[in-house]
């Protein structure tokens, strides 16, 4: 799914990378003006010496030799001026265009849904973010640099010879037309190759995420040489896709030095026939020498410039089709902005995560769930229960009939107070670098200390907080990975205690707590959230049998709907888990 940035146009990959040059439009603007004002000052250097030597040296006229030779000087210094001015411009315009890329990239990645989510690995977003945006960062500098200063370096160098002699420019013309076509043609070959290496960057960076993040487990299986073969394969894979591209690209370098000394060969040998006859002075060969470096030498970096832009088009498609994926989950237009109560409806439900035409993982669904009560839900391995309540928060949306909070269809709320009302402590529990009061604050910005401690005591977390060093100042690594599974889980539903939702959906969130400690945290929420609506995913039946009702999901229906008492007579599926838990039979059919 990653590849269908081939498709996007040219023009739209053009429109939307240069809407984001913004404030640095004076320096995108300075830097060709800058390196057009060093390439005159260059070309007017070989005229001034022609004339030192034919005007000074060779009638022995010391006042013209110093004459024009201060103005080389002249002509050299504003040269050089300009070129650090226009290195300067340059890097400023393409370092900012780059932060203003990622900036852009970032910001429309926070507004993605699920779904949107779902099209992407997040190695190839990270990919997207760093190399792909400094290639276009070093393609959009030499673009400023050099894209005007070669054209303009060749054109004013081609009108200056042929001002001199025009038939013995016509070889500078020649050698323009062959190198041009063996470069459009190199050009054409090489993008292919350069199109295929971005994807297998996002292999390599895959591999690296999981093996860090994983790393315990890694170790804990000593599959460290499995890791390090995956690794060195997807970094192979690299390797060969660049020496394929490479194999193009070292064509370019001994062509052009064939046809600059081809053109220098042919010049001198008849320039000095010219000379000979007298058509031509010895000024005049040296100028059209040194012109003949200048057209050839800015055909090469035009060269580069190719060769840097084959790199960077599958970067710009890339970046664009992150910057132009739309949300597809969005508020409607006149949004609901207030939840009147926290009962939940689910009106003939049905959920497919790739659309109508893949398979339902949910199948006409009816539930009613009264608002303040406590709800269980139980069921096997890939029976749907973390996608049946992500339809609550707008995680995703119902393929097919609607999802009712408070009375009002969830497609009508504005997200951000469906979302405030919706407490949602997800499967996987994640925290963030920094203190554990910045993660708790996560629930509630403005908490106060006193509210965060009371959360966490209500979450159990007080507990281990306490013995912390530093207590509630303690640092979080990166995912948590200094807490236990279990203190991730009370940190997390201390978190969504602290917004005082009107439902809270905890899935699984109590796996890697002991019993004691479960009961402990589900004792808490009914006393603190006595009016607010629960969910709760579990694996053990302890944690849900003292709920109002229970659901039992199977295979993406409703297979039972009502309390304990009545599912252990009425359900099989709910009284054959019941059974294997209480005689001790293993868990591992009912895992979330």
């Amino acid at each position: 799914m990653e590849k269908s940035y081939d498709s996007i146009p040219a023009g739209l990959v053009i429109r939307t990378l240069g809407s984001e040059i913004k404030e640095f439009k004076k320096d995108s603007f300075l830097t060709p003006v800058s390196m057009i004002l060093e390439v005159v000052m260059e070309m007017i250097i070989p005229y001034l010496m022609a004339s030192i030597i034919d005007k000074g040296v060779t009638p022995g006229d010391i006042n013209h030799i110093k004459t024009t030779g201060g103005l080389m000087v002249i002509t050299a210094f504003f040269g050089l001026l300009s070129g650090l001015l226009g290195a300067r411009f340059g890097a400023r315009a393409s370092a900012g265009l780059a932060k203003n890329l990622r900036n852009r990239m970032f910001e429309n990645i926070q507004s993605y849904s699920f779904p949107n989510l779902d099209k992407y690995s997040t190695a190839g977003l990270v990919t997207r973010l760093t190399t792909d945006v400094t290639n276009i960062q070093n393609a959009y500098q030499m673009l400023l640099r050099m894209f005007m200063r070669a054209p303009a370096s060749i054109i004013i160098a081609m009108v200056m010879a042929f001002s001199i002699n025009a038939s013995l420019s016509t070889i500078y013309l020649v050698a323009v037309l062959f190198l041009s076509v063996f470069v459009f043609g190199m050009m054409r070959k090489v993008t292919k190759y350069f199109a295929e290496v971005f994807t297998k960057y996002d292999d390599l960076n895959s591999s690296v995420q999981e093996n860090v993040s994983g790393i315990r487990v890694v170790k804990a299986y000593v599959r460290e040489d499995y890791e390090t073969g995956r690794f060195i394969k997807a970094a192979d894979n690299i390797y060969r896709m660049f020496v394929r591209a490479e194999k193009m690209i070292i064509l370019n370098m001994p062509v052009m030095q064939f046809m600059v000394y081809a053109c220098i060969l042919l010049i001198s040998w008849f320039g000095a026939h010219m000379i000979v006859f007298g058509s031509l002075t010895t000024g005049e060969l040296m100028s059209l020498l040194a012109y003949c470096m200048n057209i050839l030498m800015s055909l090469m970096m035009l060269s580069f410039i190719f060769v840097m832009v084959s790199m960077s088009t599958a970067s710009a498609r890339r970046i664009t089709e992150v910057i132009l994926e739309k949300p597809v989950i969005l508020d409607p237009e006149d949004p609901v902005r207030e939840v009147p109560s926290g009962s939940v409806s689910f009106k003939n439900v049905s959920f497919s995560y790739y659309g109508e035409n893949s398979g339902r993982v949910l199948k006409n669904i009816n539930l009613e769930i009264k608002d303040g009560e406590t709800v269980g839900i139980v069921g096997g391995t890939g029976s749907s229960k973390s996608s049946l309540i992500n339809l609550i928060s707008r995680l995703y949306d119902a393929t097919e009939g609607s999802v009712l909070v408070g009375g009002v269809d969830v497609r009508d709320y504005d997200l951000t107070v469906l979302r405030n009302n919706v407490a949602h402590v997800l499967q996987k529990n994640e925290l963030f670098s920094g203190t554990i009061l910045d993660n708790l604050r996560w629930g509630k910005e403005d908490a106060t200390e006193e509210e965060c401690r009371e959360a966490a005591a209500l979450a159990a977390a007080d507990e281990f907080i306490e013995k912390l060093p530093k207590k509630y100042e303690s640092p979080v690594e990166q995912g948590g990975s200094n807490l236990s599974g279990g203190q991730k889980q009370r940190l997390c539903i201390a978190r969504a205690l602290l917004k005082k939702p009107k439902i809270l959906i905890l899935d699984d969130s109590t796996s890697a707590v002991d019993t004691a400690t479960d009961s402990k945290i589900r004792k808490g929420l009914r006393d603190y959230l006595p009016g607010t609506t629960k969910l709760i995913i579990a694996q053990r039946i302890s944690s849900v049998m003292d709920a109002d009702r229970i659901i039992v999901m199977d295979k993406g229906s409703i297979s039972g709907f009502a309390s304990h008492k009545e599912l252990l007579s009425s359900n099989e599926i709910y009284r054959e888990v019941y059974e294997s838990q209480t005689s001790g039979a293993a868990l591992s059919d009912f895992d979330s």
